[in-house]
Order: structure tokens, then sequence, then C-alpha cells
């Protein structure tokens, strides 16, 4: 999804100062892509950050991927974000995977604003774009700007605040900009920016008590001065109620420095941030969070750290939270994408690198000692606004790590290269926890768990890259999952005598089909069951969980993770000396038994798919659709292009774009994305365990 977030960044490091010339990333030679399959491939893999400063204001930039096989890597930049910026393309607006990263910015609570790049380009329609943002965002737009044209091409920029033009001087690329007060003698471009004026501070004012005040007493919505809107657009955007929006193209080099400014002015501060007022529990102590780690052949691990409370020294001893331990931190450094600039201490609402922790994860909650992070918990445990889900994300590492959609084997070229492999995929894991490692019990096979093809093919060239072996991998596998479609109940006792010791489990359960609950294992509350189960010691309860975990990671049919199953606990007896462990095995035994006995039906995800393409390739793009067990959900006209939206099965969609390319030819893009688990009819079904078996 190329819709220049990258460019962006390189254009904002240039007009700050920080760089002398810019990269493109078609050359290959931008700041924050500095891998070499980023380079080679034009498209952002994992995210970079840089810091620089603009008019005295100290910016933490992080420029995170697009495709939607590194969404990961999105998610793992958000829980330590004051703010974000959301790049579309003028030509596209609001596309399946923006959605996506919308909905996460949700979860964070995170203040936005949308800059529509690309507006040079003669398929860039602003209005379209804004009204997706209404209504597939689902949010209000503020529009602060209008794109100025000259014989249909992109010069500069309206500000609706201001009621100025923007002329950028595109061939020197200068920092300086002419700007011209707009007057009658614009013809109708003054009544038009007049106009959206009014919109503008009429819309806010339904959303900003202050600003219609001023309206109120003034009477009028053209008499508004410029810094109260202003202020009132800061209000709004990070009461997260609206998102201003902007626009420009960051490769003519247009829209770029009013972007800085308008991060400036109606993006907040740190101390702004509700994190920062739930960290304050800390008060002076250090605090801050792990969201990247990567492996420098120099350094060893680097660990970027957001700092929330207090200060962090060279050198200075920390205390992982959650790993409960000690470690003696490095060197500080001040990151610019794969290059560091080492410094002496850092203070809050800053990012830094932190070298020599070794067991510190992306999630980790970093502080000064253990004796400080218990007071700071009990400090938040006293106030009365502060619920427990968050003081278990601060506290713990909640890190969110999808299920992956792929699997295949991976094997060195000879065995002496095993030890290498295992660790390199150590660190690789370490950085990238969305790629899931195990072995095969079966055939002593690495398999490797990852987001697409594209994250797959990823790790593989960085392997045999950075690590110097010439890795294979293997067919490449759906992630397939089971459930069971009945309710069943049955009772199970266990007897085992193991030395003297007698242990003795009795249990009474039901198994629970499309169970969406987060927690599986449920009591029932009938009096009689309720009063059994209310003796329960927490470390049984503990057992308990461990054992349905245990029986849940493999189904009966092919091996696969069990889904959407609840488990109903109506009587538990435990006999006087019996270990937590046969605990455990007593109650992993009865769900497999009850498993077995019902049977198992085998689900295959289902991604969504957006696929653009010309008018005249529609038809056969939409038949070929139609022979992969595809349901079309609908179709748009963008410009002269078609937008098809389809659930189809991931197993249909292997090789996928090869098909698009002659089909289209060569002019169809697609993206997809996961949607949701579904079972198949018999006959897909007996193919699909075929698949994974082999007979």
């Amino acid at each position: 999804m190329f819709k220049g977030k990258t460019t962006t960044t390189e254009r904002m490091l240039y007009y700050s100062g920080t760089i002398s010339t810019m990269g493109e990333v078609h050359h290959g030679n931008t700041v924050t892509d500095y891998m070499d399959q980023e380079r080679e491939r034009g498209i952002t893999i994992t995210s970079a950050a840089v810091t620089f400063l603009w008019k005295s204001y100290k910016f933490n930039l992080i420029d995170t991927p697009g495709h939607i096989d590194f969404t990961n890597e999105v998610e793992q930049m958000l829980g330590v974000l004051d703010g974000a910026i959301v790049v579309l393309d003028g030509s596209a607006g609001v596309e399946a995977q923006t959605l996506t990263v919308w909905r996460q910015a949700d979860r964070y609570n995170i203040p936005r604003i949308i800059y529509v790049n690309k507006m040079d380009r003669k398929d860039a329609n602003f209005e379209n774009c804004v009204k997706s943002i209404e209504t597939k965002l689902e949010t209000i737009p503020l529009v602060t700007q209008l794109p100025l044209k000259s014989d249909q091409s992109l010069i500069g920029i309206v500000d609706i605040v201001t009621l100025e033009k923007l002329i950028f001087n595109q061939s020197l690329q200068t920092m300086k900009i002419q700007r011209l007060k707009l007057s009658e003698d614009d013809e109708l471009l003054f009544e038009l920016a007049k106009d959206k004026r009014k919109e503008l501070i009429d819309r806010i004012s339904g959303l900003d008590d202050e600003l219609a005040n001023i309206v109120i007493e003034k009477n009028s919505l053209d008499e508004i001065p410029d810094q109260n809107l202003v202020e009132s657009l800061r209000r709004v955007t990070v009461k997260r109620k609206a998102v201003p929006v902007l626009l420009g193209s960051s490769y003519k080099n247009i829209g770029v420095q009013p972007l800085m400014n308008a991060i400036v002015l109606y993006l907040p501060s740190p101390d702004m941030n509700p994190l920062t007022k739930l960290y304050s529990c800390f008060r002076e102590s250090l605090s801050a969070k792990a969201f990247k780690v990567i492996h420098d052949k120099q350094r060893g691990p680097v660990t970027f750290l957001r700092i929330f409370t207090g200060q962090l020294k060279k050198n200075q001893k920390i205390y992982n939270v959650g790993k409960e331990k000690t470690e003696q931190g490095g060197r500080l450094c001040a990151a610019y994408a794969d290059d560091y600039v080492e410094i002496p201490e850092i203070d809050q609402g800053n990012i830094v690198a932190v070298t020599g922790l070794k067991s510190a994860v992306t999630g980790d909650l970093i502080s000064c000692s253990a004796s400080a992070a218990n007071r700071a918990k009990v400090a938040l445990e006293k106030r009365a606004h502060v619920k427990a889900e968050q003081i278990e994300n601060i506290f713990s590492n909640n890190a969110r790590i999808p299920d992956p959609v792929f699997f295949c084997s991976i094997e060195p070229p000879s065995l002496s290269y095993q030890l290498a492999l295992d660790n390199a995929l150590l660190e690789i894991q370490k950085e990238d926890p969305s790629l899931q490692v195990s072995q095969n019990e079966e055939t002593g096979q690495i398999v490797l768990g990852g987001m697409g093809e594209l994250h797959l093919e990823i790790i593989k060239e960085r392997i045999r890259r950075d690590y110097k072996i010439d890795v294979t991998l293997g067919t490449l596998q759906i992630a397939y999952k089971e459930t069971i479609d009945k309710t069943f109940r049955d009772k199970f006792e266990l007897n085992q005598t193991v030395g003297t010791s007698k242990h003795r489990v009795v249990l009474d359960l039901s198994l629970l089909p499309n169970h969406k609950r987060k927690d599986i294992l449920l009591f029932d509350h009938e009096k009689e069951s309720a009063s059994n189960l209310s003796k329960i010691h927490p470390k049984v309860l503990s057992a308990l969980n461990v054992g349905v975990d245990t029986a849940l990671m493999c189904g009966p049919k092919v091996g696969c993770p069990l889904i959407d199953v609840g488990i109903m606990l109506h009587w538990l007896e435990v006999g006087r000396g019996t270990s937590e462990t046969m605990v455990t095995a007593a109650i992993a035994q009865a769900i497999r038994k009850m498993i077995n006995s019902i049977g198992c039906i085998l689900l295959e995800p289902i991604m969504h798919l957006e696929i653009v393409t010309a008018e005249e390739s529609s038809s056969s793009i939409l038949g070929d659709l139609g022979r992969r067990r595809s349901e079309i959900k609908h179709i748009n006209v963008r410009g002269k292009n078609k937008v098809l939206y389809a659930a189809v099965p991931l197993s249909e969609l292997l090789g996928y774009s090869t098909t698009l390319r002659i089909l289209s030819s060569g002019k169809g893009t697609f993206t997809m994305e996961f949607s949701h688990y579904q079972s198949m009819d018999d006959n897909e079904e007996q193919n699909a365990v075929k698949r994974i078996t082999g007979f």
C-alpha cells in the first residue's frame, strides 16, 4: 500500500534540517527504509524511529509499515504514541488496511490527524476522500485545507483557518513557502474558502462548548479569530471528537511543512496523553514501556523504550516488572532509523534506544526498582476512577499478537547449521513477535507461523542475508482451526496412585459451542453447583485453566487448535493430597474424551479481499473469483477503476498475485486481511484434511 508514509517522513527530516538531501523510496535511499529488503521492494517492513526538531519542538516520529503482513509492527507502536498521522492516497481514500489501523488506534484512544497525500495525481479526488473518511471511518472530518491547482496541476494549498494561499516552490526544494492572504481578487476561491471556514466553525461549535460560546457572543461565524479556531481544533482532536484533515503531495514537496505545524497545533503533547496520567503513579521514579527490540551486529540487542515518567541515565540498572528481574542497562542512544547518537540521559515524554537489556521484550514495563513499581501499583489501585483492566495493561505484558494464518517448515542446508538457525530464529522472534516458531513432534521439523506469504518470504531472506544460512522453506500450509457444533455433558473421574500418594479428581463438565467470550472456563451458577464451586482453592483454579488451555491446543481431526469452545464446570471434587498437576491432567483428559465423543468440524480462515482494477478487466476477475468460493460483498467505482470487495477462503488465494496480474494485464492491485473463521462443506473439509495429513 504505497500511500507515502516513508516519503512524508523523508521530507520532514529534510525540512527540519536533520538530513541535507532527500532520499526517495524508488531509489532505495530513504532514512527509515534501511533494510535491504525494504529498499529492493520499495515497501516498509519494520517500523523505524527518528528524532528531530521542528520550530523548537522535539518530534519522536515512528514510520510504520502499511502492508497487512506487518500490521503487528503497527500494533507494537500504538501503545506508546501521543498522536498519529494517518496517510491516505488522494486517489483511493480509505482503503482496507487504513480501516484496520484506524480500529487499532481506536483501541489505544490515540488522537489523529489525516493527511491526504498524492493530491498531484490527475485521478486524485479530495472530496471523495473526505466522504470516505466520514462513511468508512465513522468519524467527523474537519477539513482545514483545500487543494490549489493551476492547469490541473497542484501548486499549493488553501489554508481555510487563516484564509491564505500557500504556494510551494517544488523545483528548488526550498523551505520557504509563499503565503498570500486571500482577497476578493481571487474570484471564486475567496468565496469558497470563506464558505468552507464557516462550515468548519459551524461543525466544531457543535463539538466544543468554548467555541460555541464565542460564536454566540459574536453572533457570527465570520468574525471568529484564527487563534480561537486553532485552540478549538486542538481540543476536539485531543478528545477524539473529530479529526483535522490536511492535504498535500509529499513527493512533489507540497504540504509537509503545514503538516508539521498541524502536529504542534492539534496533537497532544506528552503530558496531555491519558496514559501519562496513569503512569503518574510512579511520581518521579522511572517508568517506561519497551515497544521494539532489534539485534545490532555491533551493539547486540537494542531495546526501544518510551519514557513516561522520571529519567533514564547511561549504564543505569533497571528493573523489568513483568520478568521480576534487574538488569544492567548500557548505552543510551537517540534513534535515527539504523543510525544512533549516544546521549548521557533521557527524560519523560521521549523515545530512547538502550543497549544491554537481554531479557526485555515488546510490551515489558521498565522501572528503576521493584519497590518503586510496587508503590506505583498500590497508588494506582487506590484511584477510584481507574479500572482493573487499565492497571493490568500497565503492569502486565499484554502485547496483542495476532494468530498466524500460514505455516511452513524451515530447514538448514545441513545439521551443522541447526544451532545457528535456532539462534537466528530466537533473535528474529524477539524482534517480530508475530513470527511463531514451533517444532513438529512427529517429523522433528521446525515450523514457522506467519501473517502471510510475504512475511515468511522476508524471514527467509533475512536468515539468508543477515545470518548467512541458506535455508529452504517447505510448502505453505493454511492455519486451520477446529471447533464443536453441539453441546455435550459428561462426568469424569481420575484415580491415580503415584508411589504412596493417592490422587482423585471428580469432574462434571459441559462443552459449549459458539462460545465467543474471552473466559473459556465458566462456572454453573445453579444453587447446588455454586455451593460446591465456591470452595475451589486459587491454586486448583489455576490448574484447571492450564488443563483447559492444554486440551484445546490440539484438536482430534487434524491437530489444529480449537476455538469458540466454552467449558462449563458443574461439579468438582479433589481428594486430599491430590496435586495440581493431577487436576490439570484430569480436566485435560476429560475435555479430550468428550471432544472425541462428539467429533469436531474444521474451520478455514476467510480473508477480506479488496481489488482495484480497470473496468475492462473487472468481468474476468469477477468470473475468476466465482471459481474461488468467494462471496462478492459490493463493487464501487473509483475514478476510471472498479473496486471489488469480496470474502474469499485463504486456501483459494495462494499465488493470487500472479493470477491477478495476468487477468488485469498488470494493472490490478489487491490487499487482503483476515476476516473470520468459517466452516466448510463436507467435500471441502475432506480436501483440506487430505492437504494437511496427506491422506
